[in-house]
């Protein structure tokens, strides 16, 4: 601070001697030296500027010096990424996991050189025990590895890749890049997810199997005070393409926190997508008006599978309060009503835009979450009945592996797909300026974007992914990818002790809710859940 406190008290009248000397040096003893005083006038002015401007306090007190302050702090997230990072330290997604989604998606090998750089006896690292008599992996996982979603009351199952592109919607996304995602869905033979944005044109012209997020503002099926509209819903759920419903009660960034999207972005193609008037502020309420409890949300479900041709319908949410999940599960029982499937959704999911304690605060990590839902529906017999899809942070093998192992049947991957369209991690979602054109509506900036170069790429990431997770299911004997067991992975407790996922957690057995043997950490959760209200 001294050394800042001297520069402040000698700045300016340095910058105004060298202006006059300059000067004086060009008028009286050489014309060569021009274009160094008249440089100095804008230098001089601009620090004048800086000490008599009110804003910022920094500036006022170190003019220029201060300007440079500002200058650092606004490349501080480009050089802490790329210079001060290390391969392993980096947020949300580390150098390391950037560059096998990156590798992967450009159908390079991803391997590792030397050896590992995690610390493997460090609290929390994970691993996969592998058997001694491995199985070879199945030709083609890509594209062969699948399951049947669909229910007794479902009249038209889907059969579903066990990787998926995750929900994420046109107007957060780019239509290059929405439409990269469904070429290469379609090529790969898996779903892409719309987001609760809307089936939007972009959606329909790439041709992918569709999975139709139905949100709080019920974009595409909605009249024009925000409800519910039953008639534009069948109609656009009957399309071919479109092969399962998801209804969004909530999602792991902004859990509980509804949204506003500005007249000035709400152009003519996404005020089609959502069927909102064009140049108006676009509504994302909180909370849906269709339904207030867990018995009118599962008859709302039926209502949606009737309407849409009998195609699977499930839910998604990030869970908050557990009772809020054990009164849907109360109601199953009561109604008879089943979702076809269960969308779990982590706290470590991303966004183009959410408030940073929503984020950072506001409800479960995916491992908790997804743990609560399986128990919950294990526990009252209905596994078997419906599906569970994870979402949130899954971005390559192990992290598959995990969610399978706590009960996932697929997983859903979003930033995955970013990458592999050429997301570089900048965080200017928000923004409308992403430098690549991923996450912009900047038709200027959507040309970076090639989409039959990317598309490729999505194919690639799609397949390379899939083929990872199987051939760790074949490291420990599987012939499936997504038939993990608790038994399988391990995690450090400490620096002296390793500990099987069965012996960290809870894993309730068939039917034991119904018998009474409720598990004591989901018994108070139990006994205050009602299928009357959340």
């Amino acid at each position: 601070m001294e050394l800042l406190h001297r520069l402040r008290v000698f700045l300016l009248p340095t910058i105004f001697g060298l202006l006059l000397g300059s000067w004086a040096l060009y008028r009286w003893v050489s014309p060569s030296f021009e274009w160094l005083a008249i440089a100095m006038i804008p230098v001089a002015l601009l620090a004048l500027y800086d000490r008599l401007q009110r804003k910022h306090s920094v500036m006022r007190n170190y003019p220029l010096l201060g300007r440079m302050r500002y200058l650092i702090e606004a490349l501080g997230p480009e050089l802490h990424q790329y210079v001060v990072e290390s391969n392993t330290s980096g947020r949300p997604f580390d150098r390391d996991q950037r560059d096998i989604m990156y590798r992967r998606a450009k159908d390079i090998t991803a391997v590792k050189p030397f050896g590992t750089e995690q610390d493997v006896y460090s609290e929390g690292y994970g691993f996969i025990s592998h058997s001694t008599d491995p199985v070879p992996v199945p030709e083609d996982p890509g594209r062969n590895a699948r399951l049947d979603v669909g229910g007794s009351d479902c009249t038209a199952p889907y059969s579903a890749s066990v990787v998926n592109a995750s929900a994420m919607s046109f107007g957060a996304l780019s239509a290059h890049a929405v439409l990269a995602i469904g070429q290469g869905a379609k090529k790969g033979g898996f779903a892409q997810n719309t987001g609760e944005g809307g089936f939007s044109r972009y959606h329909r012209k790439a041709g992918a199997d569709i999975i139709w997020q139905v949100g709080t503002g019920y974009f595409g099926c909605r009249t024009p005070d925000g409800h519910f509209d039953a008639d534009r819903f069948q109609e656009n759920s009957q399309v071919e393409s479109v092969k399962m419903i998801e209804l969004k009660v909530s999602q792991g960034a902004k859990p509980g926190h509804g949204g506003v999207l500005p007249a000035a972005k709400v152009s003519a193609e996404i005020a089609e997508a959502r069927g909102i008037p064009q140049g108006q502020d676009c509504l994302s309420p909180p909370g849906h008006s269709a339904f207030s409890t867990p018995i009118e949300m599962l008859e709302f479900i039926a209502r949606l599978r009737e309407l849409c041709g009998g195609k699977p319908v499930g839910f998604k949410l990030c869970i908050g309060k557990p009772q809020d999940f054990m009164g849907i599960c109360k109601a199953m029982l009561e109604t008879g009503i089943r979702p076809d499937f269960v969308t779990v959704d982590g706290a470590e999911g991303g966004t183009g835009a959410a408030p940073t304690e929503f984020s950072d605060h506001v409800g479960f990590p995916l491992r908790e979450g997804l743990l609560l839902v399986r128990n919950a529906l294990v526990g009252i017999g209905l596994k078997d009945e419906i599906r569970i899809a994870a979402s949130g942070k899954r971005m390559a093998g192990f992290e598959l592996a995990m969610a399978s192992a706590l009960g996932a049947d697929w997983c859903n991957i979003a930033r995955g797909f970013m990458f592999s369209v050429g997301c570089i991690q900048s965080q200017s979602c928000h923004t409308n300026s992403c430098p690549v054109g991923v996450a912009t509506q900047d038709h200027h900036l959507q040309r970076a974007l090639v989409v039959k170069e990317k598309s490729e790429r999505v194919y690639s990431f799609h397949k390379n992914t899939v083929e990872d997770v199987s051939e760790l299911a074949g490291a420990c004997g599987l012939s499936h990818p997504f038939s993990f067991e608790p038994h399988h992975i391990y995690e450090r407790v400490n620096p002296h002790e390793v500990r099987r996922f069965d012996q960290i957690y809870e894993f309730t057995q068939p039917g034991q809710i119904l018998e009474g043997h409720i598990p004591e950490a989901m018994k108070i959760y139990w006994e205050d859940a009602r299928a009357d209200r959340f």
